[in-house]
């Protein structure tokens, strides 16, 4: 016997969220301090999927178009897993004292170079 009014809640299956962020390197690549298939490959390596690197799948996607990498992902995954992953790629090459990982946009970051000469008006 049903109760009257009590329905059963439907979840609809829809498609997942993808998030598409990219990864900036115009600076360093054009004065070639980095190869961005490099760091599309040590991204590959890795983002780890349900704790586990190697376990991409059809998931996460990383491209390259020429000095930007695209990282496309379903949807728990975060924006700053990508910085820190920036972050250790630039210290793995001896880099990170003269780049840093800055966000132009909500879904971006770009590397660039410290501004050292703005310390010369102390005199």
């Amino acid at each position: 016997m049903a109760i009257k009014g009590l329905k059963r809640k439907v979840v609809a299956k829809g498609k997942k969220q993808m998030l598409k962020f990219t990864i900036d390197c115009q600076q360093p690549v054009d004065d070639t301090i980095i190869t961005p298939a490099d760091l599309e490959k040590f991204l590959k390596d890795r983002i780890k999927v349900d704790n586990k690197t190697n376990n991409l799948g059809d998931r996460v996607t990383v491209s390259r178009d020429k000095a930007k990498i695209h990282v496309s992902a379903e949807a728990p995954f975060s924006k700053r897993y990508l910085k820190y992953l920036s972050k250790k790629y630039l210290k793995k090459q001896q880099l990170r004292d003269f780049l840093r990982v800055v966000a132009p946009n909500k879904t971006s970051y770009e590397l660039r170079y410290f501004n050292i000469n703005e310390d010369n008006d102390e005199d």
